[in-house]
């Protein structure tokens, strides 16, 4: 089985100086694609990207969604770094605390995917690389 490598952002890029820049808009577009770029790695990640951008978008009318959003962002990302053959290291917990705290979510989840990356020495995004996760093994599903 292989799977497609992402781009390695700048953590602080993706955190402040875009979001900033952007007044708030990047943070939408790197939501779609960093839940585009997990289940590109291993495509029993179930994830529509584009649901995932819009529960931040428009979500915050019933409260909830953003919040629920960000907790299953930081169990997709573990779930890389798993069927990379790392040992998660990702928390959706802290993921989600951090939301809350000027939004730090992005940055840590942003630097627990580009550790993904790295395993595989960085190479360019778009690169085909072998995921050496047992296809055979179930997939913990995320409600």
């Amino acid at each position: 089985m292989t799977g497609t490598i992402g781009k390695r952002k700048n953590i602080f890029l993706v955190w402040l100086i875009w979001p900033f820049i952007t007044l708030g808009v990047y943070f939408f577009v790197w939501t779609y694609k960093i839940n585009r770029e997990t289940k590109d790695f291993d495509h029993r990640v179930d994830v529509n990207p584009f649901w995932s951008m819009m529960s931040f978008l428009v979500g915050w009318i019933i409260i909830v969604p953003p919040f629920v959003s960000t907790y299953r962002l930081g169990q997709r990302i573990a779930q890389d770094q798993e069927a990379a053959g790392m040992r998660p290291s990702c928390n959706p917990w802290i993921g989600l605390i951090l939301f809350f705290i000027a939004g730090l979510s992005a940055l840590y989840y942003q630097n627990e995917l580009n550790s993904v990356w790295e395993h595989y020495g960085t190479p360019p995004e778009g690169t085909r690389v072998p995921v050496p996760r047992d296809q055979q093994e179930p997939v913990q599903p995320t409600v």
